[in-house]
């Protein structure tokens, strides 16, 4: 894929794949709503004090999977460095409520589910791998 190309399909809607290592274990690999504008950052939506929080913020970076799960296959995984972990905002919290479950679900699931506890964590993605089985 063209760097274009696998920008625009992390931009995608897709459920992605978190993988974050931990000590004496192999990685914990969890699948995550996301969001990504092409040249920016991966950011996620998590609770504070969660495994995957704790596991990242102890690694200062993650990997980050999507794909698509029907013919023809295609992936881009991105490893980066955490930018930032800070208090989730509302507004940022409930965009990426309803990129996956649209306008009405999207802001029902924000309201019952964003908290004090919100956090968005940040990653810039450097390292990218990808594969486009339709271009072949």
């Amino acid at each position: 894929m063209s760097n274009e190309d696998r920008e625009r399909f992390l931009a995608d809607l897709h459920v992605g794949v978190l993988a974050v290592e931990r000590p004496d274990r192999a990685p914990l690999a969890v699948p995550i709503w996301y969001a990504y504008e092409p040249g920016g950052e991966l950011s996620i939506w998590t609770d504070e004090g969660t495994l995957k929080d704790k596991l990242i913020r102890a690694a200062g970076r993650f990997s980050f999977t999507v794909q698509n799960e029907e013919p023809p296959y295609k992936y881009v995984t991105v490893d980066g460095d955490v930018t930032s972990v800070g208090p989730a905002d509302e507004a940022e919290a409930r965009k990426i409520a309803i990129r996956y479950l649209g306008d009405e679900a999207g802001n029902q699931f924000a309201d019952e589910n964003h908290s004090p506890s919100s956090i968005v964590i940040r990653m810039k993605p450097t390292k990218w791998l990808s594969v486009d089985y339709s271009a072949e």
